[in-house]
């Protein structure tokens, strides 16, 4: 094929003939420029060719991934590097080209507003990625059903169920069951709970914790998927019956049960 036909048809694809990016993309690409394109797609994998070569990982090893990096990128962040990590070292690509540390913004319910618990979003990431997006097709339903199980059972589960070998906090840390997949219902009942603030170490372990419990049940419901015996036991479905996108306990919200955490010591 001519070179300049194919040149064509790679940028085409790619959907950067557009303008001055497009003329800007030719005159790279006939340098050699093969940095436009994702080194996955470089070394022939592709980050939108699902699912995505996964082989099954060790649950306990991947909780104590998450824990502790946990202190370094904070909770969505710390379930996706805790899988990553390991799937860079026993498949490469796409993984090594997955950005990690980009997701940090995830901490405290995205950069601090307290919506969906970090944790929650980078296992949706991370099942999405591995499987694929649900738009993608019926075969890959179960990226988006294993990220809803996730949800319901943070909401229903007391948290946090995995603890560390070596805590970096020896303070017992209690558990509390949240009813909500949101960072500021699951810490704030915990905070009401336990007596400690915010910014206590203890509020932070705590939250360290409930990562690793995250990516433990995630990494099961992955090594079930992998095996064929995943069965989905949320009531999650493509489309909301409701009529709009919701939760089924509103009132934890919008009702009294609002909790009143301890306020920081000065």
């Amino acid at each position: 094929m001519d070179t300049n036909k194919m040149l064509d048809e790679k940028l085409s694809r790619r959907g950067i003939l557009k303008g001055a990016a497009g003329a800007a993309g030719i005159a790279a690409l006939a340098m050699g420029g093969l940095g436009l394109f994702s080194n996955a797609e470089a070394k022939g994998g592709s980050t939108e060719k699902w699912p995505w070569p996964y082989e099954k990982l060790d649950p306990e090893k991947t909780a104590e991934l998450a824990y502790n990096e946990w202190y370094r990128v904070f909770c969505g962040a710390a379930v996706i590097s805790s899988v990553f990590t390991q799937l860079r070292d026993k498949i490469g690509e796409p993984y090594k080209s997955f950005p990690i540390d980009a997701y940090v913004f995830l901490e405290g319910g995205m950069v601090g507003w307290g919506t969906v618990c970090g944790s929650n979003a980078g296992a949706n990431i991370v099942a999405n990625c591995i499987i694929g997006p649900r738009i993608a097709g019926p075969e890959c339903e179960n990226g988006a059903a294993i990220g809803a199980d996730i949800l319901e059972w943070y909401s229903e589960t007391k948290l946090p169920s995995f603890t560390p070998r070596e805590p970096r906090i020896k303070t017992k840390i209690i558990q509390t069951t949240s009813n909500s997949p949101l960072c500021h219902v699951s810490v704030g009942k915990w905070m009401k709970e336990s007596g400690y603030a915010l910014n206590s170490p203890e509020r932070r372990d705590r939250c360290a914790r409930v990562t690793a419990s995250v990516a433990y049940t995630l990494v099961k419901d992955l090594n079930a998927w992998k095996d064929g015996t995943y069965k989905q036991r949320s009531a999650w479905k493509p489309a909301s019956n409701m009529g709009i996108t919701a939760q089924q306990n509103c009132n934890e919200c919008h009702g009294s049960n609002i909790p009143t955490p301890p306020m920081a010591k000065k």
